[in-house]
This record gives C-alpha cells, sequence and structure tokens, in this order.
C-alpha cells in the first residue's frame, strides 16, 4: 500500500494541473452523511424527524414543509450543523495542504460550504448544486444569489418549538415572494451568473491543461455521480498525460477498463489516506 501511496504523491507533485472532483464520500469522512439516519442525524434533527418523518438530511432538503417557518427551521438548523462555530475539518485540511501549491481546480456536489471554510478559493471552486450558505428567490424573478450567512445565524439561533419567528423569514427583495436556499432541490435551482461563470471556469481549467501532466482526483464520489465522475473519467481517457485517481471505499470504487492503465484507485478512509499523503509530502521537504 506504501508504494501505491507513493506513486499517488508522485503524480500529484510532478503534475502541472490538478482537477479535484469531490462527492458525498468526502463529507462522511469529516463525519457528515447527509443520507443516514445516524447517531449525528438524531442529535441534530431529532425533532423533525419526530415530527416530519424523514430519516436523512437529503430527505429533510426534499421535505414539503406546511409553512415558511417550519421550512427556515430546518434549513437554518442544517446550516449551523455545517458551519456555526466550526472550524475546518482535519481532511479539509490534509487536502488542502496537499494541492495549496499546485494548479488545481475544484468541482463538487457536497453543499456544505467546507471547501471555502478550509481557505480554497472561491474562484477555484464550482458547487454545481449550490451551497448552504446563499438565498435565491423560489419563484426565480430575477437571476441573483445573496449571502445567507446573517439571516440564516439568527433563525438557527432562534427556534421555537420547530419555528423559527415570523419576522425572520427572508423575502424576495425583488417581487416580496418566498426565498429558498440555493441548492437544488427543484428546477427553480438558479444557475446564475456566478455558477455560469465557475462552470466555465472549471471548462477553461480542463482546455488549458491539455497536453500537460493532468491529475484527475476523485474523492468519495459514487457511482451515481455521472456530474463528476463521467467527465474525469471522458478527460482520463482523451487526454494522453491524464492520470486518474480515484479515493473511496469498497465498492464505490470503481475503475473501467478503458482508463486502468492510467489509474490508480485506493481503497480506503479518505482522510487516512490524505492523512498519510500530508505526512509523506512533509516528510519529503524536510530533507
Amino acid at each position: 500500500m506504501k508504494e501505491k501511496y507513493r506513486k499517488v504523491l508522485t503524480k500529484i507533485e510532478e503534475a502541472d494541473a490538478i482537477v479535484i472532483g469531490a462527492s458525498n464520500g468526502l463529507s462522511i469522512s469529516e463525519g457528515i452523511h447527509i443520507f443516514a439516519d445516524d447517531l449525528s442525524f438524531q442529535e441534530n434533527f431529532g425533532h423533525f424527524r419526530e415530527k416530519y418523518g424523514f430519516r436523512s438530511i437529503i430527505q429533510g432538503c426534499f421535505y414539503p414543509y406546511p409553512s415558511q417557518e417550519e421550512k427556515w427551521a430546518f434549513f437554518s438548523r442544517m446550516f449551523g450543523y455545517f458551519l456555526i462555530n466550526k472550524k475546518a475539518s482535519p481532511v479539509m485540511k490534509y487536502l488542502y495542504e496537499l494541492v495549496k501549491d499546485k494548479n488545481y481546480f475544484v468541482v463538487t456536489s457536497n453543499i456544505d460550504a467546507h471547501f471555502t471554510q478550509a481557505g480554497f478559493p472561491k474562484e477555484r471552486l464550482f458547487e454545481i448544486e449550490g451551497n448552504c450558505r446563499n438565498l435565491q428567490c423560489s419563484h426565480t424573478c430575477h437571476n441573483r444569489i445573496y449571502p445567507g450567512d446573517e439571516i440564516l445565524n439568527k433563525m438557527a439561533q432562534n427556534q421555537e418549538n420547530g419555528k423559527v419567528p415570523s419576522d425572520l423569514i427572508p423575502t424576495c427583495p425583488e417581487c416580496g415572494g418566498s426565498m429558498q436556499v440555493h441548492i437544488e432541490v427543484d428546477r427553480n435551482f438558479l444557475r446564475d451568473e456566478s455558477w455560469q461563470s465557475s462552470l466555465e471556469a472549471y471548462q477553461d481549467f480542463i482546455k488549458k491543461a491539455h497536453g500537460e501532466k493532468l491529475v484527475l482526483l476523485e474523492l468519495g464520489v459514487g457511482a451515481r455521480n455521472q456530474m463528476i465522475k463521467a467527465p474525469f473519467m471522458n478527460v482520463t481517457n482523451h487526454e494522453e498525460n491524464a492520470t486518474y485517481i480515484t479515493l473511496n471505499k469498497g465498492r464505490e470504487l470503481y475503475i473501467p477498463e478503458e482508463i486502468a492503465p492510467k489509474s490508480i484507485g485506493i481503497d480506503g478512509n479518505i482522510a487516512e489516506v490524505l492523512q498519510q499523503l500530508v505526512q509523506m509530502k512533509c516528510a519529503d521537504s524536510a530533507f
């Protein structure tokens, strides 16, 4: 296994460009599982679980709440769970340490905003499905995303009986209608100018890396998440100097035969793997 770690680290260190693709498996390695009815979910969302019957954070995101007061109680609680009084997790620190001096770009379907929390700059980040800290008009009456930290924090801190006070509920500054968190839970998900710019930056990054030593580092991306996995495999297949590196667990670790000679897969805990790679990197730099 150490030999495989060394090969991964060498590929990263020699790379001209690195594209990081991250999904739910990375969050799980941080201790957050939005699809699980685990102890953490029960401790933090127990009231919602009991009242509405859903069994995970992701189910709560799609639940048709009977009132705005109840809807915002959940989404502000989720915001608080992800971000309030939270520091960047060790796994995110390891990842940042591994690539901070490289030419990199991040594409993720995670909604927890943990990449910016860990120091990854917004101009190097494409959050495909938005994140939990931004707001948009529920009716998409205009093409703008709003920062929601302040109001989400207030709502998270002021909840009673599973509701937030009516006077804290955000309304659209243009049409006066309801707002929602800017995550892809329905057809109204807004792909505004900033979203389009991030998509273009991601595409441009890959185009500029044509012919270069390119590493596609995939972290916890399940087989069903083709938004990230399919483009990564396609680029690996067509770029002569590309290397596909995937970190995942068990059956989720998948490498097709077509790109197997240009791929490295590590089955294990992502946090532990990244920690090992950073330790090896630091040991190398000490000499």
